[in-house]
């Protein structure tokens, strides 16, 4: 890993037919095991997790392999990078199943998308490490 600095951010809307458990459930499948909390805007309760360590992505760099969607993902990730961040959604109900499957900002998923942000002095090698060209 050729990256010292990462910050791996994931945040979710809780619907109100939601559970916030479950929700935090297709999280933790798809990225392991982050510290989050439940934030409030007006009528909107939104799931936020936050990890300093590159262990955050761990679990993700296992499915990706797992899943042999390399190609793909280096796609979404490279697509998603602006500055030292990089930007993607997933679907909320395949994440929840322990698989991934990337998705647009709205309209893709019925019960809104997973947000996860990495921030990192270096981003290309961090897209290198989880999905180097095949």
């Amino acid at each position: 890993m050729d990256f010292k600095r990462i910050v791996v951010r994931a945040c979710a809307d809780v619907n109100p037919t939601e559970d916030p458990d479950k929700v935090r459930v297709a999280i933790v499948r798809v990225l392991g095991d982050i510290p989050f909390e439940i934030e409030e805007e007006r009528e909107v309760k939104r799931l936020v997790g936050r990890s300093e360590s590159p262990d955050a992505l761990l679990r993700f760099h296992e499915l990706l392999r797992r899943e042999q969607i390399l190609s793909a993902a280096r796609s979404v990730l490279m697509k998603g990078m602006q500055g030292n961040v990089i930007c993607f959604y997933l679907n909320k109900q395949v994440a929840y199943m322990g698989h991934i499957s990337f998705s647009q900002s709205v309209g893709e998923s019925p019960l809104g998308p997973i947000r996860v942000e990495i921030e990192s002095d270096n981003p290309r090698a961090v897209i290198e490490w989880l999905a180097p060209k095949v």
